[in-house]
């Protein structure tokens, strides 16, 4: 069984799972899996060759398990963390643990081999965003879990080990070191102002439109203020909304035209560079609805993070949010 183990010096939690080991691709760096469609687990009529769906989008109500889907969530074949269990939490003298428990899902966005999430449509993306809501809404039922991390890891840059397109979403015991200091840093700025802090950054933005890439009626996608990655891109709905899974049916289809609009731009005018996707989405049981704001953050794999950054903290960032907000406004689609 997987293990989380906790830092003593800076209490932050580490997964230890060993079962991973098993994975065919471990410790081959920026070495993209180049499987065709006859050896592909996600692709149509190999549905046997990954656990059995827990999810799926499918056409004309065709069965479980067989082809004929939209979009599909299976169980991750080699799992951070396991469902089964209970969390025993221990000491172990001056040091603290638990059991990995919690869920680690794979969403296949499209039944199509070689389409990118860039090149779906928008309703095609719109259906892959319902569906991290789906498996969000029911996972959070557990009551062992408290945090959900969604995210899409696209290139072998940016640690994807397979070319067919997909996002992974794992489910966690613990609230992550990260989401709890980006809530820390909106409750500051909430209990100054009585704001949120996000909503004052699409605000300001909006007026300044300095950093806005693009907007619509109820979204907005923006180079941030002080970006850690080059061209890296956040999309914030306009309305205040602290869970992903609780936005209404209309953001979606919005955050999904800003989506498709980004990552277009992006492949035309950095040359179709891997990155990273994140969803960030407020803790299950955390009173935080009126200081935290769900969005989703884009962050292409341009630069290395390397000893200097590892050792303070600090990110080294060769282009400034305005020249990149430009370049990617100058992308004609």
């Amino acid at each position: 069984m997987p293990e989380l183990r906790k830092d003593p010096v800076t209490g932050r939690w580490v997964i230890i799972s060993t079962d991973r080991q098993k994975r065919p691709n471990d410790f081959r760096f920026e070495r993209a899996s180049i499987i065709g469609r006859e050896q592909c687990p996600f692709c149509p009529g190999h549905e046997s060759f990954t656990p059995r769906e827990v999810f799926a989008y499918r056409q004309n109500g065709t069965a479980p398990n067989t082809p004929g889907w939209d979009v599909r969530v299976v169980p991750n074949k080699f799992p951070a963390l396991q469902v089964e269990g209970t969390l025993d939490r221990e000491g172990e003298g001056m040091f603290d643990r638990m059991n990995g428990i919690g869920a680690h899902e794979v969403i296949i966005e499209t039944p199509v081999h070689d389409r990118t999430l860039a090149a779906m449509s928008e309703p095609e993306i719109e259906r892959v965003l319902w569906a991290y809501r789906e498996r969000i809404l029911d996972l959070k039922q557990d009551r062992r879990l408290r945090y959900i991390l969604v995210f899409k890891n696209h290139g072998a840059a940016a640690g994807a080990t397979l070319e067919h397109t997909h996002s992974q979403l794992i489910a966690l015991p613990i609230v992550p070191d990260v989401v709890r200091e980006e809530i820390d840093g909106a409750r500051r700025h909430f209990s100054l102002k009585d704001r949120c802090v996000f909503c004052d950054i699409v605000r300001q933005d909006l007026v300044d439109m300095r950093r806005v890439v693009i907007e619509n009626a109820d979204a907005t996608a923006l180079a941030p203020y002080a970006p850690r990655f080059a061209f890296e891109t956040w999309l914030l709905p306009k309305r205040h909304g602290a869970r992903f899974e609780e936005a209404p049916r209309h953001e979606y289809e919005s955050v999904a035209r800003l989506l498709k609009s980004v990552l277009q731009r992006m492949d035309r005018a950095l040359e179709s560079p891997a990155y990273n996707l994140i969803l960030h989405t407020a803790p299950f049981s955390d009173d935080v609805g009126d200081l935290f704001h769900w969005h989703i953050e884009v962050l292409p794999k341009l630069t290395r993070v390397a000893g200097f950054e590892w050792g303070t903290g600090f990110y080294i960032n060769p282009t400034a949010p305005e020249e990149a907000t430009r370049v990617l406004k100058g992308v004609k689609l």
